[in-house]
């Protein structure tokens, strides 16, 4: 079991940063996939960002590129999602997920095994 707790979240113009962190306890976090997931009202869950157990692959979706980068730090069980250049459609709340397995398929919500309870990202024009 991997209890995840995300933080960082909050408002900020358009234009803005934030660091958004999730911290793991309860499991082996060296060994989980880390993702990053967001929903915003009224639409699905997407992929925003992943990051492999050793970070040396990180994985981002097409809309983020060039803004979000993703990092992790095995020592301290934790993983941060650094989010760059806000737009309001940046607009959700940002979830943490952990998958301990090797092979998956990272940008599926379906592949992850736990999930924290999202930190919300509010982007003002």
């Amino acid at each position: 079991q991997v209890l995840l707790a995300e933080s960082g979240g909050g408002l900020v113009q358009a234009g803005g940063s934030l660091r958004l962190t999730c911290a793991a306890s309860g499991g082996t976090f060296s060994r989980c996939f880390m993702g990053w997931f967001r929903q915003a009202p009224g639409k699905e869950r997407e992929f925003v960002s992943a990051i492999s157990q050793s970070g040396g692959g990180t994985y981002f979706a097409d809309s983020v590129k060039g803004r979000f980068t993703i990092s992790r730090d095995n020592a301290k069980n934790t993983v941060y999602l650094q989010v760059n250049s806000l737009r309001p459609e940046d607009t959700a709340v940002y979830y943490c997920a952990a998958a301990p397995k090797t092979f998956l398929v990272y940008d599926r919500a379906r592949d992850y095994d736990y999930w924290g309870q999202g930190s919300q990202v509010t982007v003002s024009s």
